[in-house]
């Protein structure tokens, strides 16, 4: 399928223009007309393009790209490298980063909120959810819980050092900790995202909300993989996820 139809097909389904994001979504770098396999990934680093380069990749699909307005705006150092390694190998960059965040059906939220298996009782804003267990858990179970559905270790703060039940959590993936002053009218017992910074910490122990974080990457490699899943029906296009993971 044409490159430039791909895009325009994903930007519709992600709803691109809804969102005042801090890096262009969409195509950022083109590549070759025609695309048969896209390789998906959370962030354009070289490791990751290398790999889409070793696995025939026409495209590169990813939730964190370029052009991010905080950068330098000059082309050089590691960033030289890794779009001299796309455009030698003619690969195309996609890149969906709050529309990927929001998104209802394939967003890393929702994503997130699947696999906990919670029923969503609210969606606070697109980027904040809360949800209920079927019944209620402990701190620890939780722990274990987020453990094995992701596979990694969550960093567990309480605000009391003795166990306590936990009956809704509040999701956001990434660095979504400061949506922790949304909940202040809510009845939250948790909350998981990917980044604790201190004064996040603090302030969740004075509101009596468990915090769990799980590392940025981990919350946010799982809309990526849907949302390829999704161009793969449809757009009969081959896609793959290719899994380069960060301790943070």
């Amino acid at each position: 399928m044409n490159n430039y139809k791909i895009e325009k097909i994903i930007n519709k389904f992600l709803k691109i223009e809804n969102y005042e994001d801090y890096a262009p979504n969409g195509l950022q770098i083109e590549g070759k007309e025609d695309i048969k396999k896209i390789i998906t990934g959370v962030s354009a680093s070289k490791d990751f393009i290398k790999k889409s380069v070793e696995n025939s990749a026409d495209a590169i699909l990813v939730h964190h790209g370029y052009f991010w307005n905080n950068e330098p705006k000059t082309i050089i150092g590691a960033k030289k490298d890794r779009i001299k390694l796309l455009l030698e190998n003619n690969i195309n960059l996609y890149s969906y980063h709050l529309p990927l965040d929001g998104h209802p059906t394939v967003g890393n939220n929702i994503q997130l909120a699947k696999l906990l298996q919670v029923e969503i009782i609210s969606f606070i804003n697109p980027f904040l959810i809360i949800g209920k267990f079927n019944v209620p858990i402990t701190t620890y179970m939780l722990s274990n819980i987020i453990y094995d559905r992701f596979n990694n270790p969550p960093r567990l703060f309480k605000y009391k050092n003795q166990e306590s039940k936990i009956y809704t959590i509040a999701i956001s993936s990434g660095n979504g900790q400061n949506f922790i002053h949304c909940l202040k009218k809510y009845d939250v017992d948790a909350f998981l995202t990917g980044e604790i910074s201190e004064n996040i910490f603090n302030l969740a122990k004075e509101m009596k909300i468990h915090f769990y974080a799980l590392g940025h990457y981990a919350t946010e490699k799982y809309g990526v993989q849907a949302l390829g899943e999704w161009i793969k029906k449809t757009c009969n296009v081959n896609t793959c996820f290719v899994d380069i993971n960060s301790p943070v």
